[in-house]
Parts: C-alpha cells; sequence; structure tokens
C-alpha cells in the first residue's frame, strides 16, 4: 500500500508541468494556432524561474518571471504566426530551437551543475510537500494531498479550465475561432484579438509548467531540464481531444511512464537504462497512432479543430 501511494504521488508531480502546459497548449490549439514551441518555452520557463529564485529567493517573483518569459516567446509565435502570416510550424520550430539554445548558453553562467542549488555558497527557494492534516495521512489519497502548491493549483485550474472552455461565452468565442474563423469574424468577433489573446495565455502556462520542474519536481537547473517535455506535451493535446478535464488522464499517464522507469533504474533492473528512458517516447508515438486512428472513426469529439494551423486575415472573408 505505501509503494503504490509513493507511486501515485510522485505520478502526480511528474504529471504537474506536463499539465499546465497541456492546457496552456490546448487553449492555444482551440484558436486555431500550433504551436511547436512548447520545448523551447518549457525551457525557458524553467531557467528563469530558478535564476529568480536563486538571486532573489522569491518563489512568487519566479514564477511571474516564468510566466512573462513563457508570455514572451508565445507572443512573438503569435506575431509570427498571426500578423505576419508565416508558416506556424516553422516559426514554432525556431522557437523551440531558439530557446532551448539560449536556456543552454544562459545555464551555463549561473554556475556548475553539479552544485545542483548550492551555487557559489548560495541557496535558491523551492517549494516543499505540504500535508494536508488527516487526509495526508490516510493511504492512496496522502498521494493527492501532499504535494507542492502548484499541484495543489491544478485541482481547481483543470475544472475552472473546462468549465470557462464550454460553459461561458469567451469559451465559445475561443471554439469558434478555432472552428470557423470566417463565420466568427462575420459575428464581429475579432479572430486575431482572440488567437493573440490565448496564445500568450497558453505560453504563460507553458512558462509555468517549465517553473516546476526547477522549482518543485527537480529542484535545480540541469543541462535539458525538460527532456522533451515540450513534445510530450503536443502528444498529450491530441490525446486529450483538445479539452482540459481529459489532459488530466494523459499527464498522469505520462508521469507514471515517468516515475516507473525512475524506479526501475534505482532498482538496478536487468532492462538498459537506455530503453526506459526511450519509454515515454515510444507510448507517445502509440498515443498518436491510436488517437489519429480514434479521431477518424468519431469525427468532432477527438478531432483537432478546423482552422488549426490555417492563417486568417479579414480579407479572406
Amino acid at each position: 500500500m505505501q509503494l503504490i501511494t509513493t507511486l501515485l504521488a510522485v505520478t502526480l508531480s511528474a504529471g504537474t508541468s506536463l499539465l499546465y502546459a497541456t492546457i496552456g497548449e490546448i487553449y492555444t490549439e482551440r484558436s486555431g494556432i500550433l504551436n511547436l514551441g512548447v520545448e523551447g518555452m518549457m525551457m525557458m520557463g524553467a531557467l528563469s524561474a530558478f535564476a529568480v529564485s536563486f538571486y532573489t529567493g522569491s518563489l512568487f517573483l519566479s514564477l511571474i518571471v516564468a510566466m512573462l518569459v513563457g508570455g514572451s516567446l508565445a507572443l512573438l509565435h503569435a506575431f509570427l504566426s498571426i500578423s505576419m502570416r508565416a508558416n506556424q510550424v516553422v516559426s514554432g520550430l525556431s522557437i523551440t530551437l531558439f530557446g532551448t539554445g539560449l536556456a543552454s548558453y544562459l545555464g551555463q553562467r549561473l554556475g556548475p551543475e553539479s552544485n545542483g542549488f548550492n551555487l557559489a555558497g548560495m541557496t535558491a527557494s523551492n517549494f516543499q510537500k505540504i500535508q494536508i492534516p488527516f487526509l495526508g495521512d490516510i493511504p492512496i489519497l496522502a498521494a493527492f494531498f501532499n504535494q507542492d502548491v502548484l499541484t495543489y493549483m491544478l485541482f481547481l485550474i483543470v475544472p475552472l479550465s473546462w468549465y470557462f472552455m464550454y460553459r461561458t461565452k469567451h469559451g465559445l468565442s475561443l471554439r469558434s475561432v478555432g472552428e470557423n474563423p470566417r463565420t466568427a469574424s462575420a459575428m464581429g468577433i475579432s479572430v486575431a484579438k482572440v488567437r493573440y489573446l490565448y496564445t500568450v495565455i497558453g505560453g504563460m502556462l507553458v512558462g509555468l509548467g517549465g517553473a516546476h520542474l526547477t522549482l518543485a519536481y527537480t529542484p535545480g537547473w540541469s543541462e535539458n531540464v525538460t527532456g522533451g517535455r515540450g513534445w510530450i506535451v503536443i502528444a498529450l493535446v491530441i490525446f486529450a481531444g483538445w479539452n482540459p478535464s481529459r489532459a488530466v488522464f494523459g499527464a498522469v499517464l505520462f508521469g507514471g511512464i515517468n516515475a516507473i522507469q525512475f524506479r526501475l533504474q534505482a532498482a538496478g533492473t536487468m532492462i538498459p537504462a537506455s530503453f526506459l528512458n526511450m519509454a515515454p517516447y515510444v507510448v507517445t508515438v502509440v498515443v498518436l497512432a491510436l488517437m489519429t486512428i480514434i479521431g477518424k472513426k468519431k469525427k468532432g469529439k477527438y478531432s483537432s479543430p478546423s482552422a488549426l494551423g490555417n492563417a486568417f486575415s479579414i480579407e479572406d472573408k
């Protein structure tokens, strides 16, 4: 029972960064903008959060800066994709290359990687686990109520994200822009403004996901700290069918795979570590294949927004 509780707790922690980024990407893609810059945004969010925490000791400021950095990169992508009508795939990939390269360059100037948080004799702040009284003592349930603040925030963010998208006027506008921007524009909705707004909001949530990696999940900065999570997020969006509530299951699935592979490596299993490290990405390929098949059979429920990746301007009407 203790082992199950521990694995579940690690799974939730591992899935937190993925879930933040996935919800952000869902909102971006629901507006019709394809953002393949998630990996670069997560990397820069992770670095900026760690750097601010290292130099100021303020966790709140670290999160704000990580969100601003993620939002700024998303704004750049929005400008290229919406205003300049550039190819969204190329723009997103460019941001990933730029973000990962810049994070690597700046990260090397924080100090030796081997020292973790204790760089140059200084200590940075990080989020600690907070156990909820009584609930945190119950087997299995303890996994949910012995987490950091960012994980607890998701208990509220996920249902609110779903409610906003499917039960509010603004959520309807968002979905209409992603499905049929011409019709949305004819109804008086500013397609460009909606796409700009949700691309930036999505980028801020992606940056927040990166911050969780260096401030809570694996406190400290190291090269390639995201480990390809940004690409897994793209698969999770498809797995969730562009629905924030279903994204939880995907995040838990991939978080569980990460948790299990680390446990197996620590236990000295006969399976080579390189094969265990491949597990999340193998599952990603399988998920993409399955969801593509399901999407064709159940059109509408699991299919992508109709205008995803398509540029639009008022002249297109």
